[in-house]
């Protein structure tokens, strides 16, 4: 469902005293967001005023899920949004749905995990579970269906000599739905995101099963153009992923090892906790953040082993390749503006 929020007032303030006199109509990106962790770099260069020097205006417009915002993205409604890579986002494209790729929002960082696979805590303390060979015949969750986490499922059972079949899939739970699941029996475990897997720990419900060696850098969600923005208003599109990957800077300076410890934590989670994107501070203490590359581009790699794994169950249809679905022209144009990251310290 759709919540339209506009912010576009709060951008103009800023811009004002930036001394940007003049933000025109063409110059409003309308964002669609599911206030998730991963959408804090947004926030970061609205309250930051990466957007307004970039003379950018911005409005957010909320869905429940990342799917619902493939439609209006296509045709023009919302112009960036964040989505989840699936066999459904490749399919989309492979039916001419006109979107693209263009950089990073959430990845797996090779020293912590944000989408780690969880098993229900009784499991392991009674033996049960032991290793990734004893997930065979286990109930697994995933808050999609043959999304790119299906993939990491599969390198956990690899791990224990199992194939994909060898464990029992469980589809569309979403992730608080699979904490309250492990919590009632229902389900063994489940790839849950942060901050809900923090939350599994905390309260004595799950742990954490799998280590950041899994699946590091595996690409998770990503940032969309719409194929009209793009198209139409490619100018704004580039000063927008400027913007963009200044906050995710920032955003990578809050953090060492996962944790929001490192130069800019005041500052981001402030900006974190005054948008709800974490409903409990003391949670930002505890949960990994996710990854998000600050030089933007995507982990092709790791887009063409899970595309190679969905389209071998039969979940993507089409022509098509991963490499399809990716444009990271916006990202190299960014670059040559502002260059490469180097980590606060």
């Amino acid at each position: 469902m759709r919540r339209p929020s506009t912010l576009i007032s709060a951008i103009l303030v800023i811009a004002a005293l930036l001394g940007v006199t003049e933000l025109r109509a063409e110059d409003i990106v309308r964002i669609g967001v599911n206030d998730l962790l991963s959408d804090a770099p947004f926030y970061i260069a609205m309250d930051e005023g990466f957007f307004a020097k970039q003379e950018i205006a911005v409005s957010f417009v909320h869905f429940d899920t990342g799917p619902e915002m493939i439609p209006p993205l296509a045709t023009g409604d919302i112009d960036v949004s964040a989505g989840a890579l699936s066999a459904g986002l490749y399919n989309a494209v492979a039916r001419g749905i006109d979107l693209k790729i263009v950089a990073d929002k959430g990845s797996t960082a090779p020293t912590y995990d944000y989408v780690p696979l969880m098993i229900r805590k009784s499991l392991v303390d009674s033996g049960q579970v032991k290793t990734y060979a004893d997930l065979k015949g286990l109930r697994i969750a995933e808050a999609g269906k043959w999304a790119v986490q299906s993939s990491r499922v599969n390198d956990a059972l690899k791990r224990g000599g199992l194939s994909f079949e060898d464990a029992v899939h469980v589809f569309n739970v979403s992730n608080p739905e699979q904490v309250t699941a492990m919590a009632n029996g229902s389900i063994a475990g489940g790839i849950t995101t942060e901050p809900l897997a923090t939350i599994a720990v905390r309260q004595g419900i799950a742990v954490r099963f799998s280590t950041p060696d899994l699946y590091p850098e595996q690409q998770i969600a990503a940032i969309l153009y719409g194929g009209p923005f793009i198209k139409n208003r490619r100018p704004v599109g580039e000063r927008f992923m400027i913007a963009y990957l200044l906050a995710v800077r920032e955003y990578n300076d809050a953090l060492e090892d996962g944790r929001f410890t490192g130069p800019a934590a005041k500052r981001v989670t402030r900006i974190v906790i005054a948008h709800h994107l974490v409903k409990d501070p003391t949670l930002l203490e505890d949960a990994y953040a996710n990854g998000c590359n600050p030089d933007g581009h995507v982990f092709i790699d790791s887009m063409r082993k899970d595309f190679a794994f969905l389209k071998s169950k039969g979940a993507i249809s089409g022509n098509i390749v991963a490499d399809d679905a990716v444009d990271d022209s916006f990202v190299l144009h960014a670059l040559a503006q502002i260059g490469h990251y180097q980590h606060a310290r």
